[in-house]
């Protein structure tokens, strides 16, 4: 049966150029709990088209998990690295018998590359390969001269984790042409998708399940057969619009190489040195991982579907899949470093969120607010850009800030009312979490009240941003549950943890004690003075206590009761720096990106969470980080390269050059910055973006 194939059934891409989108191993962190999406796309696009596998749990967020082996089609939409799962939308599975609805597939008959995905079925003899550009996806075909004709599903019904189809519709518009449209209801609520699809060959089309399966045919004459598919939230005469301005052609190699080059440019942007190719195919897949979103969630005319689930039109590309209780630590602040040139339609998304739906976005999935997780996420990420220069209108920026802080929903009115939380009058359980949250985006909301001059504001928000000492017991040295009475809620165990149904979210009292990134200086006196921080800070790393059978699976990565399987740990590390001490810092760093970052499909030690995971190891390898929220101070720490260079834009350059780098001299000695002397462990945003050479001399031992 192989042998009937007319050309090679496993296409190389070694004649592809392009020399970094060879490092990218998008297989990583597809197994274990890592969640990521496997398949084709570009930079942020909407169309993310890859295999999808039964849900089977968990794991399957992204619909697929390498330990899995049996494919129910190629669908168009995909999430990377969420807890939850949904999407899947608009699936294609070749089939030789109209009654099938899967088959199983092995690795070995894979080949993926960013912005290209192929699958030799060899249980029905035929080659899938997939493209993508967008808005659109480009399908290519090769069946053996066993099938007489050439049979794929088209299934409308298919979705991931909550998913389910509320409604939809398929039809046949001429013998090349079928459009559709699916709405259905899962994490996201209400989500919308409209597609059209185009056949390089004549096609007929027979409903197997009324509207959300069908039979598409066309006779096998030798020759492949191509499909593109257009995706649209707003209509199928938009989904068509997109399909023919970003895909005009049946060049399906074009197409790819379009796409490879879309990622070689994005890539491009940090360029690394290291003799240790592991460590690049780690570095260049995850930064490859922090572009799969946000998704651009806009037509090519500029419509786009709103948070109030109307139709709008913007002069702006609008985002979508705004993981933010994620992605505000480490993604978005990478994205200033290295998108400058996508921070105004990110805060243009932003502020038009906020007037649809009269909040700043927490998490925001194809239009639809979910709500999901705790704080003001929206704010930090808006805050930050405004502080940092986006040409976002900034009196607009602060009505949405300050309104966002100040509604009545999820607690906010109890903050209000008592200047914390009370554990025993707000319902859903994680207030010493939301409080912690609620401060520092306070705090954020603050920063940019002072820069505008608006002093009763500022003072407000500095003071509300103070409120995380409310949950702070001085006896046991830990954030603690406090009711409406003042007293702490018992009993107590600062290890033990129930998955979203105590004070904490996905952590206990030991990960989130150290929440507190905006006020350092104010928990060290809570904590009784640097030196007993600096204790606390040591013992974190290395207390060992039952975190309790109710657990959740995302306080993963652990190093004592550090946990950098998920994000609010992220930052903690980074602490030590501001004690005077980046020399405790560096071992710890080294260890988790040595051991919780590795190039196989379990080298995440959680789940991805639209980039942040890759984030914090793309900004920490490269020896940065942003611990506060907002504002651009940026802690140096130990990179793992010889040298960096990052495109910031205007044709500027930013250089971290390291001497004597190695596994064992991991300690920065001294620095320069443009050639003089730098005596601080942090450097500024504006230093950065404005170019130059910051130059750091490594050692065995602590230079203290």
């Amino acid at each position: 049966m192989v042998a009937t194939l007319a050309y090679t059934i496993f296409p190389s891409l070694a004649g592809d150029k392009g020399g970094l989108t060879k490092l990218v191993d998008p297989y990583i962190g597809t197994g274990g709990h890592g969640h990521t999406f496997l398949g084709a796309n570009v930079p942020f696009g909407l169309v993310q088209l890859g295999p999808t596998e039964p849900v089977r749990g968990w794991d399957w967020c992204s619909g697929y998990n390498y330990a899995d082996s049996v494919l129910v089609g190629f669908s168009h939409m995909h999430l990377s690295g969420t807890g939850i799962g949904d999407l899947g939308d608009i699936a294609f599975l070749p089939v030789a018998q109209p009654s099938q609805r899967s088959m199983a597939f092995s690795h070995r008959n894979e080949s993926v590359a960013p912005g290209y995905y192929s699958l030799y079925l060899d249980q029905i003899g035929v080659l899938a390969e997939l493209t993508a550009t967008e808005r659109c996806g480009l399908h290519r075909y090769t069946y053996t001269a066993t099938h007489d004709r050439q049979q794929l599903l088209l299934d409308l019904d298919m979705g991931i984790g909550w998913d389910s189809t509320r409604d939809c519709m398929m039809r046949q518009c001429d013998d090349h042409t079928i459009i559709g449209m699916r709405r259905s209801v899962g994490w996201a609520r209400n989500q919308v998708i409209y597609f059209a699809a185009e056949f390089s060959k004549p096609v007929s089309m027979t409903p197997l399940a009324g509207d959300t399966l069908a039979l598409v045919a066309a006779d096998n004459d030798g020759q492949q057969l191509l499909v593109r598919v257009g995706l649209s939230p707003v209509s199928t005469d938009n989904a068509l619009a997109n399909l023919h301005a970003e895909i005009p052609s049946w060049n399906f190699d074009e197409v790819k190489r379009k796409a490879m080059e879309a990622w070689e440019r994005q890539l491009g942007k940090v360029r690394v040195a290291t003799a240790d190719t592991a460590v690049q195919r780690v570095f260049y897949t995850a930064l490859y991982h922090t572009m799969v979103a946000p998704s651009v969630f806009c037509d090519v005319n500029g419509d786009y579907r709103g948070a109030d689930g109307e139709v709008h039109h913007g002069s702006f590309v609008n985002y979508t899949t705004l993981s933010l209780w994620d992605t505000y630590r480490a993604a978005h602040p990478l994205m200033t470093l290295i998108h400058p040139e996508r921070l105004d339609d990110m805060a243009a998304t932003l502020l038009h969120i906020y007037r649809q739906q009269g909040k700043l976005p927490v998490w925001h999935l194809m239009g639809n607010e979910t709500n999901c997780m705790v704080g003001n996420p929206g704010i930090p990420v808006l805050a930050d850009m405004a502080l940092k220069g986006c040409h976002a209108d900034m009196d607009e920026v602060m009505e949405a800030l300050r309104g966002s802080a100040m509604l009545d929903e999820r607690g906010l009115h109890l903050l209000k009312q008592y200047g914390y939380l009370p554990c025993d009058l707000d319902s859903t359980h994680e207030t010493v979490a939301k409080g912690l949250e609620y401060a520092l985006a306070d705090a954020c909301v603050a920063k940019v009240a002072k820069k505008l001059g608006r002093k009763a504001d500022y003072r407000y928000f500095e003071k509300r941003s103070k409120a995380y000492r409310k949950y702070f017991d001085p006896k046991t040295g830990f954030m603690r549950g406090i009711d409406s009475q003042g007293r702490f809620r018992e009993p107590f165990n600062p290890f033990h943890a129930v998955h979203r149904q105590d004070d904490y979210t996905e952590g206990n009292a030991w990960q989130y004690l150290w929440l507190v990134p905006h006020d350092v200086e104010g928990l060290c006196q809570l904590l009784g003075g640097r030196k007993k921080f600096v204790e606390k800070l040591d013992s974190l790393f290395v207390a060992e206590g039952d975190l309790g059978e109710d657990a959740s699976p995302d306080i993963s990565g652990l190093i004592g009761q550090y946990a950098h399987g998920n994000e609010p740990s992220h930052h903690v590390i980074y602490l030590y720096h501001y004690m005077g001490l980046p020399w405790k810092a560096a071992p710890l760093l080294r260890k988790v990106m040595g051991e919780m970052y590795h190039d196989q499909p379990d080298g995440l030690c959680g789940n991805e969470d639209v980039g942040q995971m890759s984030a914090w190891y793309v900004l920490s390898a490269m020896g940065l980080y942003q611990v506060e929220p907002a504002g651009g101070k940026y802690a140096i720490g130990s990179p793992l390269f010889d040298s960096v260079e990052i495109d910031v834009g205007k044709g500027k350059t930013f250089r971290v050059i390291v001497h004597d780098n190695s596994a064992q001299n991991i300690y920065v000695q001294r620095a320069l910055l443009n050639g003089r002397r730098h005596a601080s462990c942090f450097i500024d945003y504006q230093d950065i973006v404005g170019g130059g050479t910051l130059e750091l001399f490594m050692g065995p031992v602590s230079p203290d």
